[in-house]
């Protein structure tokens, strides 16, 4: 099954993890990079398991097998409406590091909001 991108949708090219962030490439050039500690199994993960990712659904997403972890891309630019941070020093590193709607944050998705964003549930 393959899925439509509609060219609004921001989509990564290229993924890869420093020893303490995540950074992801957007097929516009920007880069976007955040903490690993937002991202426990991403965290905790080897290097060989950080590494071993996949672009889903086009790119819209980034899907990680070994460790069950998916990050929607478009929470890399709109955080605040995709994640709760788990305590207020993650919450001001997200909004210093975000300016408004271009870069910031990276979110694990529920598997339901997940399937929302790729339109299986509306």
């Amino acid at each position: 099954m393959s899925t439509l991108v509609e060219s609004s949708e921001v989509t990564a090219v290229e993924v890869w993890c420093a020893t303490d962030a995540l950074n992801v490439v957007l097929v516009d050039g920007r880069t976007v990079s955040v903490p690993l500690a937002w991202f426990p199994r991403l965290l905790d993960a080897t290097a060989k398991q950080r590494a071993d990712w996949e672009l889903i659904g086009g790119g819209i997403g980034i899907h990680w097998e070994d460790i069950d972890e998916d990050i929607l891309v478009a929470s890399l630019l709109q955080p605040e409406n995709y994640m709760r941070l788990p305590n207020e020093a993650l919450q001001r590193t997200a909004q210093k590091t975000a300016p408004p709607l271009s870069a910031g944050a990276v979110r694990h998705l529920s598997d339901r909001l997940w399937r929302e964003g790729c339109g299986i549930l509306r």
